[in-house]
């Protein structure tokens, strides 16, 4: 901590995130906290939630050799360590897996958990206050509905006495309803302290972190209890919780987008990723998915039934109804993307437009260009990619397939069902089909020469 942070009160935080364990019974391949909810993983929503109350230092706590969570913690957190935890005895035990992290000598510590992704950062910073006032420990606590299963948080008037687990739990402290949600904090000038204190006599014989606060007030240290919605600090640890999760988190997009001034039509049939970005005055259709990565300016309007991951639009675009817009695609201001059009790596420049049945992959759309019905940028030869240049003002008659690499020329036309293979100068009518033939009375002597073919099968049949 700088002399400039220490003069301002700011204090230094250290984030340890637990996210050891590989959540059998999600019945997958992958490590639980690596499941998405709204885009991103659910140790990415604990780490931008980490972020976002300050932390400083961001620890990872995750099974030896897991190169995946590593670089999606990198992702979601650049600058964050990963910490093996070759064991797994216990909460205590894998917060001192980081116990490098620890002895940095940070402020706050804080102690999170990879499965739980509805937390938020001003939890987080709720949490952690108590420390500022004299706290050693602060403790998220919610009052159950059903609190069989959880923690019991004991206390005697506003003092915090012990978490008890409830295999360890009398029945008189069952009867609690004040439950340890599982995060903490920890004043930094005695956690190594506390957590190294931590014994495994319980049923378990595992190291309990909420064995903590036992040892804080034996000590004579304060500890506090930050309340929390039940909701907001569940865990996730099969797919049914997974789904309860994903519904939580899309209320909470669609409300923010509605209160940052888009219009969503039928907001529960929108499905929004967590880094999703809706101007003022954008309008949504029902049924419209936006997968990571999608900025949409001010004013423009997403028809329903598109789909959208790592778009950008600028203001004033019109897509859809049935648009696909993928990795890279730009719509510069008032470009139009219609129904069943798909947008790959390409960019339409200003008033741009392509308004029916399009494959638009690796290419430039210039300025006021108009891309006719069933055009398609034949961008792929089978091991190289190519890329496609339309000019400005130009117009590309429907069904037209335009082969990589290819340039068309400002203002040219290129006439309905050519295959053009070479450059198109501006200006210039390019026209590349077979010439049209007519046979007078050809169609009649044919069907009746089909008929008698048909008759003749049927009586040898």
């Amino acid at each position: 901590m700088t002399t400039s942070d220490t003069a301002s009160g700011r204090r230094s935080l250290t984030a340890i995130v637990l996210a050891a364990g590989k959540g059998t019974r999600m019945r997958s391949d992958l490590p639980k906290v690596m499941h998405r909810i709204a885009g991103r993983s659910m140790l990415g929503h604990v780490l931008a939630a980490a972020q976002e109350a300050g932390a400083t230092r961001i620890a990872v706590v995750a099974e030896p050799g897991r190169d995946d969570v590593a670089s999606e913690a990198a992702a979601a957190a650049p600058g964050a360590r990963l910490y093996p935890q070759a064991e797994r005895l216990g909460t205590a035990h894998a917060v001192l897996a980081a116990r490098a992290a620890l002895a940095e000598g940070d402020d706050d510590i804080v102690v999170a958990f990879g499965d739980t992704p509805l937390i938020t950062g001003e939890t987080l910073r709720r949490l952690r206050a108590p420390l500022a006032d004299g706290a050693a420990v602060a403790v998220l606590a919610f009052e159950a509905a059903e609190p069989a299963g959880y923690g019991r948080v004991l206390t005697e008037g506003e003092r915090v006495l012990a978490i008890r687990e409830e295999k360890d739990a009398s029945e008189a402290e069952r009867r609690v309803r004040l439950c340890n949600a599982g995060l903490m904090a920890l004043a930094g000038a005695h956690a190594l302290s506390l957590l190294e204190r931590i014994g495994n006599d319980n049923a378990a014989a595992e190291y309990y972190l909420p064995d903590a606060v036992a040892l804080a007030v034996g000590d004579g240290l304060p500890v506090a209890v930050v309340a929390v919605e039940e909701a907001e600090a569940q865990g996730v640890n099969d797919r049914v919780q997974l789904g309860i999760a994903e519904a939580a988190i899309q209320a909470r997009l669609r409300r923010a987008a509605q209160l940052g001034g888009a219009t969503l039509i039928a907001p529960e049939t929108v499905f929004l990723s967590a880094d999703t970005v809706l101007g003022r005055d954008v309008v949504v259709e029902p049924h419209v998915v936006f997968g990571p990565g999608v900025t949409v300016g001010d004013g423009s309007v997403v028809h329903a039934f598109s789909h959208l991951e790592g778009a950008r639009l600028e203001e004033g675009v019109s897509i859809g109804p049935y648009a696909r817009l993928r990795p890279g695609a730009v719509l510069e201001t008032g470009a139009r993307i219609g129904n069943f059009v798909e947008v790959k790596n390409a960019t339409l420049r200003a008033g741009a437009k392509a308004n029916h049945l399009t494959y638009l992959g690796d290419a430039e759309v210039g300025e006021g260009a108009n891309v006719g019905a069933g055009t398609i940028t034949c961008n792929y030869d089978g091991v190289n990619k190519h890329r496609t240049a339309i000019g400005a003002g130009a117009f590309i008659g429907s069904n037209s397939a335009l082969v990589a690499p290819v340039s068309i020329g400002a203002g040219a036309y290129v006439a309905t069902g050519s295959v053009i293979t070479d450059d198109v100068p501006a200006d210039a009518l390019a026209v590349a089909r077979g010439r049209q033939a007519i046979k007078e009375g050809w169609a009649e002597p044919k069907r009746a020469a089909m008929r008698a073919e048909k008759a003749a099968r049927a009586h040898k049949g």
